[in-house]
């Protein structure tokens, strides 16, 4: 982030603090019930966000030198992405081009050939068939025509994309369309992994990313936790096409008031929050992020699995390397205990039937625009206002 834009900022939740204002989103809007609970609704986004979208696999730390490798099928289909003896990244669809068995069952790894285990037939990180055991008994084919079937995949900003069609297009361009020039300038490609890990809930996965939408409840729900860092109630928040970034307001701003404005950094001051459409979310702290990709059930439209993974700075974990474990329990010390243990409540009044709608406030301006964003992309109307009493 640029330190114009730094200060910018900062200068923004500082007046917010003094003001007692917060970011305002113009009015109260209300989400019907089925948002969550709608098994057709759940059936389109499936379709339409995951399965026809280009998707966010992991940062380039997961492929950290050529012949690294990682799995993935957590938008339905069996992926395999590599990094080639060039340092290239590739995606294909892990099966083998005989009977369809995975070439690759690890999560990770590294490795130059993949080989099938079923009847050994071997591919290189490019997708290429190299190896094909008994070939003579097997029968006369054309290797060249059975290499892995590949999918669209690009490197950018220091994010992996795979579109899980063969014949998807990704656009960087839109995929990044407002935070590009931010997440350029945090050098995240360089970035390496820490440690990992997945939440089960039972609750709807756009429940799962509203509980990063708003900094209302951190006085409330946190108030043994986050509100020992942050102030809530304030946010400086920017809105995109799809995709939009958040700064929270740590307590740690207060010591900047006396210092020159040359002298302010936003990690003393703020936390920046970044959405990528569709269930992308990017916490910043300082040498460090934390990348939260929601995915819904395919069949239940209550369940969603966030996987979260936690990148740092090559120095900070070579300095401590226990800091990954620390980082990541703190942080689903809240996320999972208290943020999504209450979104699950949530989840099964909404299933009762009985809870006509949810409610997002003036001072919600994210869940404004996230859930306008995807009803805007499934040609639903957008939320309405409420009218004001009186």
């Amino acid at each position: 982030m640029k330190h114009a834009v730094q200060i910018e900022v900062l200068r923004e939740l500082l007046q917010q603090l003094d003001e007692g204002v917060n970011a305002d989103a113009g009015g109260v809007r209300a989400a019907p019930a089925a948002t969550y609970t709608c098994p057709d609704l759940a059936k389109q986004e499936w379709a339409r966000f995951f399965r026809g979208h280009p998707q966010v696999v992991g940062m380039s730390g997961d492929l950290p030198e050529p012949g690294s490798f990682m799995t993935t099928e957590d938008f339905g289909v069996p992926v395999l992405v590599t990094r080639d003896r060039d340092g290239v990244a590739h995606a294909f669809l892990n099966a083998c081009r005989h009977r369809g068995s995975m070439v690759e069952q690890a999560p990770k790894g590294r490795k130059a050939l993949f080989t099938c285990p079923f009847h050994a037939w071997t591919y290189d990180a490019s997708g290429a068939l190299v190896g094909l055991p008994m070939e003579a008994h097997f029968g006369a084919v054309d290797r060249a025509c059975l290499g892995l079937v590949e999918l669209p995949c690009v490197e950018h900003l220091g994010f992996l994309l795979v579109h899980p069609d063969p014949q998807g297009v990704i656009d960087t361009e839109a995929l990044f369309q407002g935070v590009a020039e931010d997440l350029e300038s945090w050098g995240w490609g360089r970035y390496v992994v820490g440690l990992e890990q997945a939440l089960d809930m039972k609750l709807n996965w756009k429940l799962a990313t509203d509980t990063f939408g708003e900094t209302y409840h951190f006085k409330r729900l946190h108030k043994d936790t986050l509100a020992n860092n942050f102030h809530g109630d304030v946010l400086s928040y920017r809105s995109y096409d799809r995709n939009h970034r958040m700064i929270l307001c740590l307590k740690g701003i207060d010591g900047l008031r006396d210092r020159p404005e040359a002298e302010w950094r936003i990690e003393e001051g703020g936390f920046p929050v970044y959405f990528l459409f569709p269930n992308v979310v990017i916490n910043v702290g300082a040498h460090r992020i934390a990348v939260v990709r929601v995915y819904p059930h395919p069949d239940d439209p209550g369940r969603s699995v966030s996987k979260i993974s936690y990148y740092f700075a090559p120095e900070v974990l070579a300095e401590n390397p226990e800091f990954a474990i620390a980082f990541s329990e703190a942080f689903t010390r809240v996320v999972a205990a208290e943020d999504y243990a209450t979104a699950e409540t949530t989840q099964r009044a909404l299933a009762s039937g009985l809870l006509p709608e949810v409610l997002f406030g003036r001072n919600e301006p994210p869940l404004h625009h996230y859930h306008n964003t995807f009803r805007k992309a499934l040609d639903l109307e957008p939320l309405p206002f409420l009218a004001p009493a009186g």
